[in-house]
Protein backbone atom coordinates (compact mmCIF):
# COMPACT_ATOMS: atom_id res chain seq x y z
CA UNK A 1 0.00 0.00 0.00
CA UNK A 2 1.19 3.37 -0.40
CA UNK A 3 2.21 5.22 2.22
CA UNK A 4 -0.53 7.75 3.86
CA UNK A 5 1.10 11.47 4.05
CA UNK A 6 -0.41 14.36 4.52
CA UNK A 7 -1.34 17.34 2.03
CA UNK A 8 0.82 19.76 4.21
CA UNK A 9 4.10 17.07 3.00
CA UNK A 10 3.07 16.74 -0.77
CA UNK A 11 6.14 19.39 -1.73
CA UNK A 12 8.63 16.05 -0.36
CA UNK A 13 6.41 13.23 -2.45
CA UNK A 14 6.74 14.80 -6.36
CA UNK A 15 6.76 11.41 -8.39
CA UNK A 16 5.57 9.21 -5.29
CA UNK A 17 2.62 7.27 -5.30
CA UNK A 18 1.17 8.09 -1.90
CA UNK A 19 -2.24 7.82 0.05
CA UNK A 20 -4.64 10.75 1.10
CA UNK A 21 -7.13 10.26 3.94
CA UNK A 22 -9.68 12.92 4.44
CA UNK A 23 -12.95 14.97 3.66
CA UNK A 24 -14.74 16.30 0.27
CA UNK A 25 -14.22 19.34 0.44
CA UNK A 26 -15.74 20.66 -3.01
CA UNK A 27 -15.72 18.97 -6.60
CA UNK A 28 -15.91 19.60 -9.85
CA UNK A 29 -15.61 17.81 -13.76
CA UNK A 30 -17.71 16.27 -16.11
CA UNK A 31 -17.45 13.40 -18.31
CA UNK A 32 -14.46 11.47 -17.83
CA UNK A 33 -12.81 13.56 -15.55
CA UNK A 34 -13.66 14.73 -11.79
CA UNK A 35 -11.48 17.25 -9.53
CA UNK A 36 -11.88 16.67 -5.97
CA UNK A 37 -11.28 19.05 -3.17
CA UNK A 38 -9.70 16.95 -0.62
CA UNK A 39 -8.58 18.12 3.21
CA UNK A 40 -7.07 16.41 5.71
CA UNK A 41 -6.53 18.68 8.38
CA UNK A 42 -3.22 20.10 7.24
CA UNK A 43 -4.40 21.74 4.01
CA UNK A 44 -6.68 21.58 0.80
CA UNK A 45 -5.62 19.99 -2.36
CA UNK A 46 -7.34 18.78 -5.69
CA UNK A 47 -7.02 15.36 -6.37
CA UNK A 48 -7.66 14.39 -10.32
CA UNK A 49 -9.50 11.53 -11.41
CA UNK A 50 -9.11 10.34 -15.09
CA UNK A 51 -11.54 7.32 -15.54
CA UNK A 52 -8.77 5.78 -17.90
CA UNK A 53 -6.91 5.90 -14.76
CA UNK A 54 -9.21 3.94 -12.04
CA UNK A 55 -11.61 0.82 -12.32
CA UNK A 56 -15.04 0.87 -12.91
CA UNK A 57 -15.42 0.95 -9.13
CA UNK A 58 -13.45 4.06 -8.00
CA UNK A 59 -14.65 5.95 -10.98
CA UNK A 60 -18.36 5.69 -9.62
CA UNK A 61 -17.21 6.08 -5.50
CA UNK A 62 -15.75 9.59 -7.40
CA UNK A 63 -19.35 10.60 -8.66
CA UNK A 64 -20.79 9.21 -5.73
CA UNK A 65 -19.06 11.80 -3.20
CA UNK A 66 -21.05 14.44 -1.32
CA UNK A 67 -20.23 17.28 -0.13
CA UNK A 68 -17.81 16.76 3.49
CA UNK A 69 -18.20 12.32 2.64
CA UNK A 70 -14.90 10.96 3.96
CA UNK A 71 -13.00 9.17 1.41
CA UNK A 72 -9.02 7.44 1.00
CA UNK A 73 -7.48 8.85 -2.44
CA UNK A 74 -4.20 6.40 -3.65
CA UNK A 75 -2.50 8.41 -6.40
CA UNK A 76 0.45 10.13 -7.75
CA UNK A 77 1.94 13.46 -6.44
CA UNK A 78 2.56 15.91 -9.53
CA UNK A 79 3.97 19.55 -9.14
CA UNK A 80 1.15 21.85 -10.55
CA UNK A 81 1.95 25.72 -10.34
CA UNK A 82 -2.04 26.14 -11.19
CA UNK A 83 -2.97 23.28 -8.58
CA UNK A 84 -5.72 24.82 -6.36
CA UNK A 85 -5.52 24.51 -2.63
CA UNK A 86 -3.83 25.11 0.34
CA UNK A 87 -0.92 25.65 0.12
CA UNK A 88 -0.99 24.60 -3.78
CA UNK A 89 1.14 23.69 -6.40
CA UNK A 90 0.86 20.59 -5.94
CA UNK A 91 -2.07 17.69 -6.78
CA UNK A 92 -3.14 13.94 -6.83
CA UNK A 93 -3.56 12.39 -10.12
CA UNK A 94 -6.16 9.18 -8.72
CA UNK A 95 -5.16 5.64 -9.26
CA UNK A 96 -8.38 4.92 -6.56
CA UNK A 97 -11.19 6.28 -4.78
CA UNK A 98 -12.47 5.19 -1.81
CA UNK A 99 -15.80 6.31 -0.10
CA UNK A 100 -15.20 5.79 3.59
CA UNK A 101 -18.33 7.54 4.30
CA UNK A 102 -21.15 9.19 2.23
CA UNK A 103 -22.28 12.10 4.18
CA UNK A 104 -25.88 13.90 4.30
CA UNK A 105 -26.66 17.31 3.01
CA UNK A 106 -24.47 19.66 4.40
CA UNK A 107 -26.00 22.63 5.71
CA UNK A 108 -23.10 25.13 5.30
CA UNK A 109 -23.07 25.99 1.69
CA UNK A 110 -21.30 28.86 -0.56
CA UNK A 111 -23.91 31.08 0.22
CA UNK A 112 -24.13 34.04 2.60
CA UNK A 113 -25.05 32.45 6.37
CA UNK A 114 -26.25 34.61 9.29
CA UNK A 115 -23.97 34.58 12.39
CA UNK A 116 -26.53 32.84 14.74
CA UNK A 117 -26.34 29.99 12.09
CA UNK A 118 -23.40 29.90 11.74
CA UNK A 119 -22.30 29.68 16.07
CA UNK A 120 -25.08 27.29 16.23
CA UNK A 121 -23.51 25.10 13.70
CA UNK A 122 -20.05 26.05 15.24
CA UNK A 123 -18.96 22.08 15.09
CA UNK A 124 -19.48 22.37 11.95
CA UNK A 125 -18.73 25.79 10.82
CA UNK A 126 -14.98 24.90 12.22
CA UNK A 127 -14.31 22.70 8.95
CA UNK A 128 -14.97 26.07 6.40
CA UNK A 129 -11.38 27.47 5.11
CA UNK A 130 -11.50 30.76 7.18
CA UNK A 131 -12.08 29.02 10.53
CA UNK A 132 -9.51 26.28 10.00
CA UNK A 133 -7.10 28.67 9.09
CA UNK A 134 -7.64 31.01 12.10
CA UNK A 135 -7.26 27.97 14.71
CA UNK A 136 -4.03 27.36 12.98
CA UNK A 137 -2.50 30.15 13.35
CA UNK A 138 -3.78 30.33 16.75
CA UNK A 139 -1.77 26.92 17.68
CA UNK A 140 1.09 28.88 16.05
CA UNK A 141 0.60 31.27 18.58
CA UNK A 142 0.42 29.37 21.42
CA UNK A 143 3.60 27.64 20.50
CA UNK A 144 5.22 30.82 20.01
CA UNK A 145 4.17 31.50 23.32
CA UNK A 146 5.34 29.09 25.29
CA UNK A 147 8.89 28.86 23.13
CA UNK A 148 9.90 32.05 23.88
CA UNK A 149 8.84 31.94 27.61
CA UNK A 150 10.17 28.55 28.21
CA UNK A 151 13.56 29.75 26.43
CA UNK A 152 13.71 32.98 28.35
CA UNK A 153 13.79 31.23 32.06
CA UNK A 154 10.31 31.16 32.45
CA UNK A 155 8.47 28.49 34.45
CA UNK A 156 5.04 27.24 33.53
CA UNK A 157 3.31 26.83 37.05
CA UNK A 158 -0.73 26.10 36.81
CA UNK A 159 -2.54 27.87 39.30
CA UNK A 160 -6.17 27.10 40.47
CA UNK A 161 -9.31 27.77 38.32
CA UNK A 162 -11.58 27.74 41.46
CA UNK A 163 -10.41 30.83 43.73
CA UNK A 164 -12.40 32.46 46.62
CA UNK A 165 -11.21 35.91 46.08
CA UNK A 166 -11.41 38.71 42.84
CA UNK A 167 -8.26 39.93 41.75
CA UNK A 168 -9.73 41.99 38.71
CA UNK A 169 -13.00 43.04 40.88
CA UNK A 170 -15.79 41.85 41.80
CA UNK A 171 -18.51 42.53 39.84
CA UNK A 172 -17.55 40.57 36.94
CA UNK A 173 -17.17 37.27 38.66
CA UNK A 174 -18.46 34.06 37.74
CA UNK A 175 -19.63 32.41 41.35
CA UNK A 176 -20.10 28.74 42.07
CA UNK A 177 -20.66 26.80 45.32
CA UNK A 178 -17.76 25.40 46.71
CA UNK A 179 -19.43 22.68 48.80
CA UNK A 180 -21.79 25.25 50.37
CA UNK A 181 -18.94 28.01 50.40
CA UNK A 182 -19.26 30.90 47.71
CA UNK A 183 -16.15 30.46 45.66
CA UNK A 184 -15.32 32.07 41.70
CA UNK A 185 -14.16 30.93 38.31
CA UNK A 186 -10.71 32.62 38.17
CA UNK A 187 -10.35 35.96 36.42
CA UNK A 188 -6.91 35.54 36.73
CA UNK A 189 -4.00 33.48 37.98
CA UNK A 190 -1.73 36.30 38.88
CA UNK A 191 -2.14 36.55 42.46
CA UNK A 192 -1.28 33.11 42.94
CA UNK A 193 1.67 34.01 40.23
CA UNK A 194 2.93 36.40 42.32
CA UNK A 195 3.80 33.82 45.27
CA UNK A 196 5.51 31.41 42.45
CA UNK A 197 7.65 33.90 41.90
CA UNK A 198 9.28 33.73 45.30
CA UNK A 199 10.25 30.09 44.66
CA UNK A 200 10.94 30.04 41.20
CA UNK A 201 12.23 33.65 39.57
CA UNK A 202 10.34 34.33 36.30
CA UNK A 203 7.13 32.33 36.12
CA UNK A 204 3.83 32.10 33.61
CA UNK A 205 0.44 30.24 33.98
CA UNK A 206 -1.58 29.45 30.91
CA UNK A 207 -5.35 28.24 30.79
CA UNK A 208 -8.57 29.50 30.51
CA UNK A 209 -10.19 32.23 32.47
CA UNK A 210 -13.83 33.92 33.18
CA UNK A 211 -14.97 37.17 32.88
CA UNK A 212 -19.29 37.55 33.07
CA UNK A 213 -18.82 40.98 31.56
CA UNK A 214 -22.27 42.10 30.15
CA UNK A 215 -20.51 43.21 26.56
CA UNK A 216 -20.94 42.25 23.35
CA UNK A 217 -18.18 43.76 21.18
CA UNK A 218 -16.28 42.26 19.40
CA UNK A 219 -13.13 42.07 21.44
CA UNK A 220 -15.18 39.97 24.42
CA UNK A 221 -15.46 36.70 25.25
CA UNK A 222 -17.08 35.37 28.92
CA UNK A 223 -13.95 32.05 28.36
CA UNK A 224 -10.93 32.96 27.30
CA UNK A 225 -7.49 32.17 26.86
CA UNK A 226 -4.48 34.11 28.94
CA UNK A 227 -0.80 33.79 29.27
CA UNK A 228 0.73 35.35 32.52
CA UNK A 229 4.27 36.00 32.70
CA UNK A 230 4.95 37.50 36.35
CA UNK A 231 9.00 38.17 37.49
CA UNK A 232 10.77 39.17 40.18
CA UNK A 233 13.24 41.96 39.97
CA UNK A 234 11.51 43.58 37.55
CA UNK A 235 10.25 47.12 37.30
CA UNK A 236 7.81 48.79 34.87
CA UNK A 237 10.19 49.63 32.44
CA UNK A 238 12.25 46.24 32.57
CA UNK A 239 9.02 44.65 32.34
CA UNK A 240 7.85 46.57 28.71
CA UNK A 241 11.30 45.60 26.90
CA UNK A 242 10.09 41.62 28.09
CA UNK A 243 6.71 42.62 26.57
CA UNK A 244 7.89 43.71 23.18
CA UNK A 245 10.58 40.89 22.40
CA UNK A 246 7.84 38.53 23.48
CA UNK A 247 4.90 39.76 21.27
CA UNK A 248 7.28 40.41 18.04
CA UNK A 249 8.47 36.96 18.31
CA UNK A 250 5.45 35.51 18.19
CA UNK A 251 4.09 37.81 15.45
CA UNK A 252 7.36 37.17 13.61
CA UNK A 253 6.76 33.37 14.19
CA UNK A 254 3.40 33.28 12.46
CA UNK A 255 4.83 35.18 9.44
CA UNK A 256 7.45 32.51 8.63
CA UNK A 257 5.32 29.34 9.48
CA UNK A 258 1.63 30.09 8.55
CA UNK A 259 1.72 31.99 5.35
CA UNK A 260 -0.94 29.62 3.71
CA UNK A 261 -3.22 30.00 6.39
CA UNK A 262 -2.68 33.95 6.67
CA UNK A 263 -2.86 33.91 3.02
CA UNK A 264 -6.35 32.24 3.14
CA UNK A 265 -7.13 34.56 5.64
CA UNK A 266 -6.65 37.66 3.21
CA UNK A 267 -4.42 39.41 5.59
CA UNK A 268 -2.34 42.54 4.99
CA UNK A 269 0.91 41.65 6.31
CA UNK A 270 2.06 44.80 6.16
CA UNK A 271 1.92 45.83 9.74
CA UNK A 272 2.55 42.68 10.95
CA UNK A 273 5.91 42.93 9.35
CA UNK A 274 6.93 46.04 11.72
CA UNK A 275 6.38 44.00 14.61
CA UNK A 276 9.87 44.46 15.94
CA UNK A 277 11.15 45.89 19.04
CA UNK A 278 11.32 48.47 20.09
CA UNK A 279 7.66 50.01 20.37
CA UNK A 280 6.74 53.42 21.00
CA UNK A 281 5.72 54.41 24.50
CA UNK A 282 3.66 57.14 25.71
CA UNK A 283 1.94 58.35 28.98
CA UNK A 284 -1.46 58.41 29.58
CA UNK A 285 -1.02 61.66 30.32
CA UNK A 286 0.24 62.36 26.75
CA UNK A 287 -2.39 59.89 25.21
CA UNK A 288 -5.26 61.93 26.65
CA UNK A 289 -4.19 65.60 24.92
CA UNK A 290 -3.35 63.50 21.87
CA UNK A 291 -6.97 62.33 21.84
CA UNK A 292 -8.84 66.18 22.85
CA UNK A 293 -6.37 67.61 20.30
CA UNK A 294 -8.13 65.30 17.69
CA UNK A 295 -11.40 65.44 18.97
CA UNK A 296 -10.84 69.78 19.39
CA UNK A 297 -10.25 69.12 15.50
CA UNK A 298 -13.26 66.66 14.72
CA UNK A 299 -11.09 63.97 13.50
CA UNK A 300 -12.58 60.62 12.96
CA UNK A 301 -11.19 57.30 13.97
CA UNK A 302 -10.16 55.20 11.64
CA UNK A 303 -13.01 52.47 10.81
CA UNK A 304 -15.25 54.38 13.44
CA UNK A 305 -18.27 56.85 11.65
CA UNK A 306 -17.76 59.17 14.35
CA UNK A 307 -15.08 61.54 15.41
CA UNK A 308 -12.65 60.80 18.43
CA UNK A 309 -14.46 61.78 21.67
CA UNK A 310 -13.19 63.70 23.64
CA UNK A 311 -11.74 62.33 27.51
CA UNK A 312 -11.36 63.21 31.16
CA UNK A 313 -8.29 62.74 32.81
CA UNK A 314 -8.86 59.70 35.26
CA UNK A 315 -11.15 57.58 32.52
CA UNK A 316 -10.16 54.87 31.27
CA UNK A 317 -10.30 54.60 27.18
CA UNK A 318 -12.94 53.25 25.14
CA UNK A 319 -12.33 51.44 21.71
CA UNK A 320 -12.36 54.53 19.94
CA UNK A 321 -9.83 56.10 22.34
CA UNK A 322 -7.47 53.13 21.60
CA UNK A 323 -8.54 52.93 18.11
CA UNK A 324 -7.36 56.54 17.22
CA UNK A 325 -3.64 56.23 19.50
CA UNK A 326 -2.72 52.68 17.84
CA UNK A 327 -3.67 54.23 14.65
CA UNK A 328 -0.79 57.26 14.98
CA UNK A 329 1.58 54.61 15.09
CA UNK A 330 3.45 52.01 12.81
CA UNK A 331 3.85 49.20 15.58
CA UNK A 332 1.62 48.11 19.17
CA UNK A 333 2.33 51.39 20.67
CA UNK A 334 2.42 51.11 24.97
CA UNK A 335 0.42 53.43 27.24
CA UNK A 336 1.64 53.53 30.78
CA UNK A 337 0.79 55.00 34.03
CA UNK A 338 -2.43 55.17 33.82
CA UNK A 339 -5.05 56.81 36.74
CA UNK A 340 -4.85 54.18 40.00
CA UNK A 341 -8.57 54.76 39.87
CA UNK A 342 -9.20 52.81 36.83
CA UNK A 343 -6.42 50.40 37.51
CA UNK A 344 -6.37 46.75 40.30
CA UNK A 345 -5.89 47.65 44.04
CA UNK A 346 -1.99 45.70 43.79
CA UNK A 347 -0.60 48.24 41.40
CA UNK A 348 2.43 50.32 42.81
CA UNK A 349 1.75 53.76 42.43
CA UNK A 350 4.23 56.40 41.18
CA UNK A 351 6.88 57.79 43.43
CA UNK A 352 5.36 61.11 44.08
CA UNK A 353 1.97 61.26 41.98
CA UNK A 354 0.26 58.10 43.52
CA UNK A 355 -2.86 59.18 41.32
CA UNK A 356 -1.32 57.56 38.44
CA UNK A 357 0.59 54.05 38.91
CA UNK A 358 2.91 51.88 37.62
CA UNK A 359 0.51 50.66 34.95
CA UNK A 360 1.01 49.52 31.01
CA UNK A 361 -1.22 48.41 28.42
CA UNK A 362 0.02 47.69 24.98
CA UNK A 363 -2.59 48.62 22.20
CA UNK A 364 -2.41 47.00 19.08
CA UNK A 365 -3.04 48.46 15.76
CA UNK A 366 -5.78 48.17 13.18
CA UNK A 367 -8.25 49.01 15.86
CA UNK A 368 -7.26 45.69 17.69
CA UNK A 369 -7.03 48.00 21.10
CA UNK A 370 -5.25 45.79 24.10
CA UNK A 371 -3.79 43.04 24.21
CA UNK A 372 -1.27 42.96 26.85
CA UNK A 373 -2.16 44.60 30.45
CA UNK A 374 0.52 44.48 32.92
CA UNK A 375 2.07 46.74 36.11
CA UNK A 376 4.64 46.68 39.00
CA UNK A 377 2.74 44.78 41.69
CA UNK A 378 3.09 46.61 45.12
CA UNK A 379 5.98 45.41 46.96
CA UNK A 380 4.89 47.05 50.45
CA UNK A 381 2.83 45.36 52.86
CA UNK A 382 1.98 49.01 54.28
CA UNK A 383 1.32 50.12 50.66
CA UNK A 384 -1.08 46.73 49.97
CA UNK A 385 -2.87 46.73 53.58
CA UNK A 386 -4.44 50.29 52.74
CA UNK A 387 -5.43 49.27 49.12
CA UNK A 388 -7.01 46.86 50.33
CA UNK A 389 -8.96 48.37 52.32
CA UNK A 390 -9.66 51.58 49.78
CA UNK A 391 -11.40 49.18 47.57
CA UNK A 392 -13.54 47.30 50.31
CA UNK A 393 -11.86 44.07 50.03
CA UNK A 394 -12.23 41.50 52.77
CA UNK A 395 -8.68 41.33 54.10
CA UNK A 396 -8.96 37.98 55.97
CA UNK A 397 -9.35 36.82 52.22
CA UNK A 398 -5.74 38.24 51.02
CA UNK A 399 -3.66 37.46 54.12
CA UNK A 400 -1.73 35.07 52.05
CA UNK A 401 -0.95 37.57 49.56
CA UNK A 402 0.32 39.76 52.28
CA UNK A 403 2.43 37.28 53.72
CA UNK A 404 4.23 37.67 50.30
CA UNK A 405 5.41 41.06 51.28
CA UNK A 406 6.52 40.08 54.71
CA UNK A 407 8.96 37.58 53.80
CA UNK A 408 12.01 38.42 51.47
CA UNK A 409 9.63 41.14 49.14
CA UNK A 410 11.00 42.86 45.69
CA UNK A 411 10.23 44.33 43.27
CA UNK A 412 8.33 42.44 40.34
CA UNK A 413 5.84 42.98 37.68
CA UNK A 414 3.91 40.94 35.47
CA UNK A 415 1.62 40.76 32.34
CA UNK A 416 -1.32 38.96 31.01
CA UNK A 417 -1.66 38.74 27.53
CA UNK A 418 -5.20 37.38 25.88
CA UNK A 419 -4.70 34.71 23.19
CA UNK A 420 -8.19 35.03 21.41
CA UNK A 421 -7.36 38.97 20.97
CA UNK A 422 -3.98 38.17 19.99
CA UNK A 423 -5.47 35.52 17.50
CA UNK A 424 -7.96 38.35 16.15
CA UNK A 425 -4.77 40.60 15.10
CA UNK A 426 -2.79 38.40 13.10
CA UNK A 427 -5.49 37.20 11.37
CA UNK A 428 -7.16 40.03 10.84
CA UNK A 429 -10.86 38.64 12.36
CA UNK A 430 -13.35 41.38 13.04
CA UNK A 431 -14.66 39.52 15.96
CA UNK A 432 -13.41 37.25 18.78
CA UNK A 433 -15.74 34.51 18.01
CA UNK A 434 -13.82 33.05 14.97
CA UNK A 435 -10.90 33.23 17.70
CA UNK A 436 -12.02 29.58 19.48
CA UNK A 437 -12.83 26.92 18.44
CA UNK A 438 -16.37 26.62 20.70
CA UNK A 439 -16.29 30.40 21.72
CA UNK A 440 -18.30 31.29 24.64
CA UNK A 441 -20.16 34.83 24.55
CA UNK A 442 -22.75 36.90 26.36
CA UNK A 443 -25.76 35.24 24.43
CA UNK A 444 -24.45 32.00 23.55
CA UNK A 445 -22.90 28.73 25.58
CA UNK A 446 -23.59 26.34 22.71
CA UNK A 447 -22.54 23.77 21.49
Amino acid sequence: MAPIVSIRSLQDHVGEEITLQGWLYNKTGKGKLQFLQVRDGTGICQAVVFRDNVSPEAFEAGKALTQESSLIVRGVVRAEPRAPGVPGGYEVDARDVQAVSIAEPYPITPKEHGVEFLMANRHLWLRSQRQWAAMRVRATIIRGIREWLDGHGFLNVDTPIITPAAAEGTTTLFAIDYHGEKAFLAQTGQLYNEANIFAFGKVYCFGPTFRAEKSKTRRHLQEFWMVEPEIAFCDLEQLMEVEEQFVSHIVQKCLAECEPELKVLERDLTHLAKVTPPFPRIHYDDAVEMINDAAARGELVPGYPDPVPAIEWGDDFGSPHETYLAAQFEKPVFVHHYPTQVKAFYMEPEAGRPEVCRSVDLLAPEGYGEIIGGSERMSDAGKLVAAIEHHGLPRETYEWYLDLRRYGSVVHSGFGLGVERTVAWVCGLDHVRETIAFPRTLTSMRP
